[in-house]
Parts: C-alpha cells; structure tokens; sequence
C-alpha cells in the first residue's frame, strides 16, 4: 500500500474505457465503500449511499440506459447510442453515488450535497490506494429524469457521479496541475 501523502500527491483519474479486469474481489469493494463512507457527516445525516453495478449483472441495465439516451436526443446518431452503451457497459464496476438531502435546521443542504462528493472522492482513493484505477463521471444519465427512475431515486435524492473502478490497462492521464500561486490568496 503507497504511502497516504504520495498516494495524495500523485493521484489521477484512469480513464473509463481503460479500465479492465479484474474488477475489486467483494472485500476490496467493501473496504473501498467503508472508506468511501467515512467522510465528514455533520449530524450523522448519511446524506449519500451507494448503488453497485456489477459488469456481470448490468447488461440489461445498460440498454435502457441506451433507450433512455435515445429517448432525449432523437436526432443523436446511433454511434452516440453505441458511446453510452459502451460508457456504462465497459468498467469491471461502476459504483453509483447518490445525494440524498434532508431538510435540517442544522445541517444545509449544500453541506449534505458536499458530503455525497467527499463520499465519491474518499471512493477514488480507495481504489487507487488498493491498486486499482478509477473515474468519476456525471454527464447526461447523472442528472436525466429517466435515470433517476431507473435507479429508484427518490425526489430528494440525485446522482452526484458514477464512479468507474477496475484494472488501468493504460497509464493514467497525468493532467497539468493548477500553479498555487493563481488558486491561493492569504488575508
């Protein structure tokens, strides 16, 4: 296992058409998943909670995604429908991370939302921590009507991503990295 500080210092996302097999045993997920869920919670709310799709099990899953995909652009070419059954049909395991916000007088619901992203950042690091790749994507299926029906959301809850784990089969993309002297300013 890498050293925390330089597992934080060199971290990237794989992409999620590079990641392969073999996907996390039922106990790297788990673990991943404990780690995933050991974020700042104020009022122990557990604003989030996971849905996990397994390569093995998805496939009808993924085409009513596709249909879904198809429903909201018509005029979309069909290789587009062919890209989304490939971006949901392709990982070992996609996780998906749902916001679920509560009112509190306590707790607003911007901390609940921030809390739900955390979850998927720890879930990042988990994977990459035990050796495997991951990705974090939203795109059209995170915030569609549609998918929210399909995963069984209920109206206070939405996708904050899908989070793509398994084996890299390519190097990372090693992104530039903002300069500190352009993002930090002291008062």
């Amino acid at each position: 296992m890498p050293d925390a500080l330089e597992l934080l210092k060199t971290r990237n996302s794989s992409r999620a058409q590079d990641l392969g097999p073999p996907a996390p045993t039922d106990a790297e997920l788990s673990a991943m998943l404990t780690i995933a869920a050991r974020v700042p919670d104020h009022g122990l709310m557990k604003p989030w909670r996971f849905i996990v799709l397994s390569k093995e099990t998805r496939a009808p899953l993924v085409e009513k995604l596709a249909a879904n995909f198809r429903a909201g652009n018509p005029a979309a070419p069909e290789q587009d429908v062919e890209k989304q059954k490939l971006r949901f049909g392709g990982s070992p395991v996609i996780v998906v991370v749902v916001s679920r916000t509560a009112p509190n007088p306590k707790v607003p619901e911007i901390e609940q939302l921030l809390s739900a992203g955390a979850a998927c950042m720890n879930l990042l690091h988990a994977a990459n921590a035990l050796g495997f790749g991951a990705n974090w994507l939203t795109g059209w299926a995170a915030f569609d009507q549609s998918s929210k029906e399909l995963f069984g959301l209920k109206a206070s809850e939405q996708i904050v991503g899908f989070i793509h784990i398994g084996t890299p089969t390519a190097d990372a993309f090693n992104r530039p990295r903002p300069d500190l002297s352009e993002i930090v300013s002291k008062i």
